[in-house]
Order: C-alpha cells, then sequence, then structure tokens
C-alpha cells in the first residue's frame, strides 16, 4: 500500500499527464492507456486511483477550479479594498503580464475542453467559480452593467488567448486596461 505522500505524487502526476496529453495532442488522445504510459504508472495503478476517464476529468476540473480560485482571490487581496476591488481583479486577471502562466493557462484550458467535450456536466465547478466571482461583482459597488462588461472583456480574452485568435500587443493591452479601468471607476 502506498503512503499517503506517494498517493497524492501519483495523483498529481497522472492529473499533469492528462493535461500534457490533451494540450500536446488534443482531446481525442486522451485514453486512460495514454495517461498511465504519460505518468509511467501502469493501468492498474492508474484505476486504482481513477475508476474512469470521468473521474479523472473530475479530479482534473476540482483541482484547476482550486487554482483559478486562489489566483483569482490573490489578484483581490492585492486590490485596494473598496469599490471596483473585484472588479480591478478581474482586469488584472486578464491583462496582467504572466509568462510563467501561458503554459499552464493553456493545459487548463485544453483540460477544460476535454471534460466540457466528454460530458458537459463535468465544467460545473468552473461554473460555480464564476458565479461566485459574479456574485463578488454583484456587491463590488459599481454599475453591475459596467463591472459585467469588464468580466466579459476578461473572458473574451481568456478565450481569444487560449483558441489562439488574438493576443494583444503591449500596446493594446495597455489601451485594454486603460479602457477597462475607466469602467471600473464608481
Amino acid at each position: 500500500m502506498l503512503a499517503p505522500r506517494e498517493r497524492d505524487d501519483t495523483r498529481t502526476r497522472l492529473l499533469d499527464a492528462a493535461e500534457a496529453i490533451v494540450a500536446d495532442r488534443g482531446v481525442g488522445a486522451l485514453t486512460l492507456d495514454a495517461v498511465a504510459a504519460e505518468a509511467g504508472v501502469s493501468k492498474g495503478g492508474l484505476l486504482h486511483h481513477y475508476r474512469s476517464k470521468e473521474a479523472l476529468l473530475t479530479a482534473i476540473v476540482a483541482r484547476m477550479t482550486e487554482e483559478m480560485r486562489a489566483v483569482f482571490d490573490r489578484l483581490r487581496e492585492a486590490e485596494p479594498s473598496g469599490p471596483g476591488r473585484t472588479v480591478r481583479a478581474c482586469i488584472a486577471w486578464a491583462l496582467q503580464p504572466r509568462p510563467e502562466r501561458e503554459a499552464r493557462d493553456l493545459r487548463i484550458a485544453a483540460a477544460l475542453l476535454a471534460a466540457h467535450a466528454h460530458h458537459p456536466a463535468l465544467v460545473d465547478p468552473v461554473r460555480a467559480e464564476h458565479a461566485r466571482i459574479r456574485a463578488l461583482i454583484a456587491e463590488d459597488g459599481l454599475d453591475h452593467g459596467r463591472a459585467l462588461a469588464v468580466l466579459t472583456a476578461a473572458d473574451g480574452l481568456f478565450m481569444a488567448k487560449i483558441f489562439s485568435i488574438w493576443q494583444p500587443t503591449e500596446a493594446e493591452a495597455g489601451a485594454l486596461r486603460h479602457a477597462l479601468e475607466d469602467l471600473a471607476v464608481p
């Protein structure tokens, strides 16, 4: 029997392997055999931790939701208190230059797409986290329509990035930041 730390390490390797497969080879390449091979674990070892592809995808979504919450809450805490704090965190989330997060964001997005393709309900934890952010925005002390416009812009920038549609240049990001910050004023 594995010690708790070894179980956690194996789970992490399996989740990392699944994310890497989807990001590198696409949703269709995500099989239990491929994940086991990528993680260097037997298929039986994988099945010990995740009994099915759905269980694996559920764990990936749970992990990414926790990460999403932690990153957003850290950005929110870094903003000065008062009206617009949550909306300013959305702007920072969308436009903050973070090259160290680029690869991770793309892996998270790929895994999220894989989960949605397998069964749309698997994305419910992310929907719940987005609802939590929208609830914080509703209490943020700003005009609700302006605040939602900022959130929608942040979501759109993320989607444009993950589908490699468009990524703003530094000048464009500055212009966007300025326009969005104008909306974040009470």
